[in-house]
């Protein structure tokens, strides 16, 4: 005569579902905790001032300019370097809001032609709001 079932009682499953379900709302917690920074890929040289810092705005149009003169408007190049090829990729980029600060990031080595184009497209499409990026200035007594 047979007692037992046809199952052993020593038979266990480990259900993994509320772990993924766990580590699914972690990844999502930390992923929309996470602060975003904002790093240029392009190295310039900013020219130095002894002006002190202003506060940064998130929702700025950052116009980069390397030495060579070449535009990148946040990270992205712009092949022609005219001003109507210019002001065509300011446009896509800002669309109709004119209010948008504008910061613009020139190498210590570039042309000054290359900044006063980048200027002048700027105030042709209206935009007012114009900060220049510099780093600052070293003390006098330092090497």
């Amino acid at each position: 005569m047979r007692l037992t079932s046809g199952r052993r009682e020593d038979d266990f499953e480990i259900n993994v579902i509320p772990l993924i379900d766990v580590m699914l709302t972690l990844l999502m917690f930390f992923v929309m905790t996470t602060t975003f920074v904002q790093h240029s890929s392009m190295k310039v040289t900013l020219p130095e001032a002894s002006a002190t810092e202003q506060a940064r705005d998130e929702h700025n149009l950052t116009i980069l300019i390397d030495a060579e003169g070449r535009f990148y408007i946040d990270n992205n190049e712009v092949l022609n370097p005219g001003i109507d090829t210019l002001k065509e990729a300011i446009l896509r980029l800002a669309g109709e809001d004119r209010t948008r600060p504008v910061i613009l990031r020139a190498d210590a080595r570039t042309q000054h032609q290359a900044v006063i184009t980048a200027m002048d497209a700027l105030g042709q499409l209206g935009f007012d709001r114009l900060s220049l990026a510099t780093t600052p200035a070293k003390a006098e007594g330092a090497k």
